[in-house]
């Protein structure tokens, strides 16, 4: 028998729900949580969670999932309202940074968070982030997600008023050191007061911002 102590007060205490990190448990352990889970909280989000680990669950679990293989990501239960208000900004970098920039942008959806999303502005291509900043700086908060060496993360700290998360990837080659170079090049950025999340953490980022929408609500 699979044993676990879910936090079901999580949210009364942060705001912000426990969701499930897949990645090392078992097909077993998750079904067991999602049973344990499913009957008192109705609403769980999974991270990590791989497509052969979503495919090996039992059908009748599977079904009752909204899973999304690029974000690796599984929404249990009926989709929340979206909330009134302006969107949370999320600028991805490049191409290969979507799937952290969806586990983000999934995290807010669970959450019913507005979000608006920025593909593929690198500062490779300056014109490109230039092209929408006006809308980007529409949003009352921004993650900013971005490999190799994380320059996004100092041009927009630069360019923006509002409070800007930086969320790391290990996108790159060689000396990008899977995510390293970005995380300290963020890390050291000269743009002060950015606060920056672990390497990959799209999830981490996305609940930074909403503790500072909960507080903007207020």
């Amino acid at each position: 028998m699979v044993e676990f102590k879910f936090d079901f007060d999580r949210r009364k205490r942060t705001g912000l729900s426990e969701a499930v990190f897949c990645a090392g448990k078992s097909v077993e352990q998750i079904a067991a949580i999602l049973d344990g889970v499913m009957d008192r909280a109705g609403r769980l989000l999974l991270t990590r969670l791989d497509s052969e680990k979503a495919m090996a669950l039992p059908s009748d679990l599977r079904n009752r999932l909204d899973y999304d293989p690029v974000s690796r990501t599984a929404i249990l239960g009926a989709p929340v309202p979206t909330l009134a208000g302006e969107a949370v900004g999320i600028v991805m970098a490049g191409t290969s940074d979507i799937p952290v920039g969806r586990e983000a942008a999934r995290t807010l959806s669970f959450d019913g968070q507005p979000r608006a999303e920025f593909t593929d502005i690198g500062v490779a291509g300056l014109w490109r982030l230039m092209e929408r900043l006006d809308e980007i700086r529409q949003c009352p908060v921004v993650i900013v997600v971005a490999g190799m060496d994380a320059a996004l993360v100092s041009v927009l700290g630069g360019l923006l008023d509002g409070p800007l998360i930086a969320v790391p990837t290990s996108v790159g080659y060689g000396v990008a050191a899977g995510g390293q170079t970005a995380l300290n090049a963020s890390l050291a950025s000269c743009a002060p007061g950015v606060p920056v999340m672990n390497i990959d953490n799209g999830y981490g980022g996305a609940c930074a911002a909403l503790r500072i929408m909960t507080k903007i609500r207020r």
